[in-house]
């Protein structure tokens, strides 16, 4: 037995609403990461050096290379870890024996002597290793190659 009027039911019933804002909000948040992200996966594998400048640079693919980082004073590193130059033969030819398609980045600082620059890209072309990449800055103010401006929206 009811002590409600008849004419009573209830609460009136509301729909469900999915807000679509706070969802807009997230989606941003997720695309703003993986694009912070992604470029935090162009980051050199080397030391941290000031790269020679050069109108001419082109974009890289540092996956699967090995990074050989000569400094201003003349210390090297392999792949950030500081090595001696028997280090460095020893690590080169462990590189040559493990890796599929041999690749060296040169990450050297731009006022390291030459000397030195020719004495590792020597010692990789003994090892065998044909691939030698230098990695360098954009100049200021440097002209732009034709497939860098084919390339421009």
């Amino acid at each position: 037995m009811s002590l409600l009027p008849a004419s009573f039911t209830g609460p009136p019933r509301r729909r469900a609403r999915i807000e679509i804002i706070p969802l807009i909000d997230v989606i941003f948040f997720l695309l703003a990461t993986f694009v912070l992200f992604t470029l935090s996966l162009s980051k050199s594998g080397g030391l941290p050096v000031i790269l020679p400048a050069a109108a001419t640079g082109q974009a890289r693919d540092p996956a699967g290379a090995a990074t050989v980082t000569l400094r201003a004073d003349g210390s090297l590193a392999w792949d950030k870890q500081p090595v001696t130059h028997e280090q460095f033969l020893a690590q080169l030819q462990l590189y040559l024996h493990t890796a599929v398609k041999p690749r060296v980045l040169l990450n050297g600082d731009e006022n390291a002597l030459f000397v030195q620059a020719r004495y590792v890209m020597d010692e990789i072309r003994k090892a065998g290793i044909g691939k030698i990449l230098v990695e360098t800055r954009v100049a200021a103010g440097a002209v732009p190659t034709a497939a860098e401006r084919a390339r421009a929206p």
